[in-house]
């Protein structure tokens, strides 16, 4: 396609922002010598609907945007190997790389970039690393609950699901002073009873489904909570991790292809008015090439401009703020989805 002349442009850039407000003016759109090649594709993606409801973000700001870790430290090795957990020792200190390097260079990223974002912590790893989670603090993070010691809620009894759950809450609030008010489960596996379990413990939000592009609402009859979904694209697992003792043997990306694919999924959110969660882990993000992929990608969105950068429980308190004063409208899941199997004789 012939990319049309600037002056073409900044009368479709007019025409648009008259028919469709969400479209940033041209001015704004060209501050960061933004190529008229990308303005032209910009102008007519920007034109289609893709997302049908999406909330407002705060000082016009096109999305939202939360680069968000899981430091799971040597849960996985404790879940993996529950007999032999003290001879995986190779595997115990890839994992604590996380405390030992991995974070302080993380910490040292957003602090020069200016960002203040959620770190989910299993209480086990509270527990163990309390001076890395009090720097995490320090900083003006949020930290967000990630199980106890990474047991998945849909392998365990509603009971022990609770346990889990209320230990993670005690680990983080002794450490904190505060109940944590976001929840990620872990590996993502909800059970039937983890959104009820979350609402009698008061959370604000979770980030564990995949179920829409924009924040939504899970409940029951009566209750709500805010779903702050991400995608398994932005985990980091899916770029980087090959671990044999694991049985995931991906192969490893490169930092530059796994960056196309990370802007690729934030431009889309960025055009449309979406939303960008990443889920990431310190031992692979936190490596010392992929930590520059990630300074790029926090340069390229804001480059772009007109981006949110907020923690989680930011991102749910404005939600909850527009949906109570019917500023915005989400739609709702009731959880669970299902109470049993399909019925005996029902067609295959």
């Amino acid at each position: 396609m012939t990319t049309p002349p600037l002056q073409a442009l900044y009368c479709r850039y007019s025409w648009l922002t008259n028919r469709h407000p969400a479209v940033l003016n041209v001015t704004t759109i060209c501050r960061d010598r933004t190529s008229i090649a990308q303005i032209h594709r910009d102008a007519l993606i920007m034109v289609s609907k893709l997302i049908e409801n999406p909330p407002t973000w705060p000082d016009g700001a096109r999305c939202a945007v939360c680069l968000s870790f899981d430091m799971d430290g040597e849960t996985l090795v404790y879940r993996r190997f529950p007999d032999t957990a003290p001879d995986q020792v190779a595997l115990a200190a890839q994992l604590r790389y996380e405390p030992v390097a991995a974070i302080p260079r993380l910490l040292n990223i957003f602090r020069e970039q200016g960002l203040r974002q959620t770190f989910f912590v299993p209480g086990w790893c509270v527990d163990t690393y309390p001076d890395t989670v009090e720097k995490i603090l320090a900083e003006g993070h949020e930290i967000a609950h990630h199980g106890y010691a990474h047991a998945r809620p849909n392998t365990q009894t509603s009971s022990a699901e609770l346990e889990s759950l209320q230990a993670g809450i005690e680990s983080i609030r002794a450490l904190t002073g505060a109940r944590p008010t976001g929840y990620r489960a872990p590996a993502f596996q909800h059970s039937r009873h983890t959104v009820a379990h979350l609402l009698d413990e008061g959370f604000l939000y979770d980030s564990s489904l995949f179920g829409d592009d924009v924040p939504y609402l899970v409940g029951d009859d009566e209750r709500t909570m805010v779903e702050l979904p991400t995608d398994i694209t932005l985990d980091d697992w899916t770029q980087f991790a090959c671990l044999p003792d694991f049985g995931y043997m991906l192969p490893i990306a490169t930092p530059g292809s796994a960056l196309e694919m990370y802007k690729s999924e934030f431009d889309a959110a960025w055009r449309h008015g979406g939303m960008f969660v990443t889920v990431w882990h310190p031992f692979l993000t936190g490596r010392l090439a992929r930590a520059e992929m990630m300074i790029e990608l926090i340069e390229h969105m804001q480059t772009r401009g007109g981006v949110w950068f907020a923690t989680l429980s930011q991102i749910a308190d404005h939600c909850r703020s527009l949906i109570d004063t019917e500023r915005w409208t989400p739609r709702r899941d009731f959880l669970p989805f299902a109470t049993g199997p399909m019925p005996s004789g029902s067609p295959g």
